[in-house]
Parts: C-alpha cells; sequence; structure tokens
C-alpha cells in the first residue's frame, strides 16, 4: 500500500538550476569576478546556496569575504525565485495522478522555507502539498530521519507505507532511516563523481517520465 509520496524539492521535484545560474552570475559580475558555466551550477546546486558560493568565488565558509557574499548570492536569489524555474519533466502528471488518486504528497528539503514556499507557490503546488518540511522545522537536516517522519505525520500515514524521492545521497539515506521506500532521481543534480545505483534505493528513476508508472505499480 502507497499511503503517501515526498519529494526532495531541487533537482528531483523542480528544476532550479537556470534561477541559480543567473544570479550566481549576476553576483559575480557585480564582484568584478569570472562567471560559471551552467553545467557547474547545475552539478552543485543541489548543496545548497553554500556550495555555490564556494563555487563562484572560491572561498571556503569562514574565510575572509565568504559571508559577505554568500547574502549577495541570497539576496539576488530571492529577488528571482521561480522566473526560469520549472517542475521536471513527468513530475506535473505524477503530481496529478496522485490527487486524482486521493493519495497525499508532499516536500522534504534542505531548502529554507524563506525560498521553498515562494517556489511552489509560484508553480501552484503550495495549497497542494500535505506538508512542506524545510530546516526552519527540524532540529536535524537530512539525512536525518526527523523531517520525513514529520511529513508522514502530517499526511497521517505509516512511514513503512510511504515513498521518498531525491537525488542526493542523503536522501536515499533519510528515507531509508525513516524506514520509507526510497526512489533515486538519477534525472536531477548528480555530481559527475557521484554512483547514485550504489546508493541502496529501492528504485531507480533515469527519467521523470519514470515516476508515474513506478507509482501506478506499487499501488496495484
Amino acid at each position: 500500500m502507497l499511503e503517501a509520496v515526498f519529494f526532495d524539492l531541487d533537482g528531483t521535484l523542480v528544476d532550479t538550476a537556470p534561477d541559480f545560474y543567473v544570479v550566481l552570475n549576476q553576483v559575480l559580475e557585480a564582484n568584478g569576478r569570472p562567471t560559471v558555466s551552467y553545467a557547474a551550477v547545475r552539478a552543485t546546486v543541489s548543496n545548497g546556496a553554500r556550495a555555490l558560493t564556494e563555487l563562484g568565488f572560491g572561498l571556503a565558509p569562514g574565510e575572509p569575504g565568504f559571508d559577505d557574499y554568500l547574502d549577495q548570492l541570497l539576496a539576488a536569489y530571492g529577488r528571482r525565485l521561480d522566473v526560469d524555474t520549472v517542475l521536471f519533466a513527468g513530475m506535473a502528471e505524477s503530481l496529478d495522478w496522485l490527487d486524482h488518486q486521493g493519495i497525499p504528497w508532499g516536500v522534504v528539503t534542505n531548502k529554507p522555507e524563506r525560498f521553498t514556499r515562494p517556489v511552489l507557490a509560484g508553480l501552484g503546488l503550495l495549497d497542494r502539498s500535505v506538508a512542506v518540511i524545510c530546516p526552519d522545522q527540524v532540529r536535524e537536516r537530512k539525512p536525518d530521519p526527523e523531517g520525513l517522519l514529520m511529513a508522514a505525520a502530517a499526511a497521517g500515514a505509516n512511514p513503512t507505507h510511504c515513498l521518498y524521492v531525491g537525488d542526493h545521497l542523503r536522501d536515499i539515506q533519510a528515507g531509508i532511516n525513516a524506514k520509507m521506500r526510497t526512489a533515486t532521481a538519477a534525472f536531477g543534480y548528480v555530481d559527475p563523481d557521484d554512483n547514485p545505483r550504489a546508493w541502496a534505493a529501492d528504485y531507480y528513476l533515469e527519467r521523470g517520465e519514470d515516476l508515474a508508472p513506478l507509482l501506478q505499480r506499487l499501488t496495484q
């Protein structure tokens, strides 16, 4: 039985890399720094704004100037949350199918709430999701299972009857730690040096369009 489905956000449910690519290069240009490629941003964005700041400015957290550049990046991103951000292919159909079946779904992300909710609202998803769990609501981030367990409770679902979909090892680890079934979103922001088939997920999604057939099989 499938009682609920939960998604990571960036790199799984929605493609936010295009907006991050624009704002990071805006901040770099404003500071007289060389721009970075879209491929580099896409490979890094799943690790958050700190990783993007490190990518663009070559600074590690704690080094002089890092916090200022990070603040500039976050401010720029706050002004461009959903200009080019879209659902990944196949996600709209999967969410529609879940809604039609009366199966609740939600988001468990390490992205701060002040960015997550506007992104979901801009895509018309905020009011459809049964739970939106961000780092603001938990003591421990993924791979700790706290957020996933909170989401399952909000959905009134048994965690062992839930599916969590994510594009990073920490997502799969969080799902396993929560006793949920897991699916690797290999179409997401997977680092070229990673081996997502080795993450021990229950299912492997090469494309976003692979999710709907999986959901249908899990409810038969």
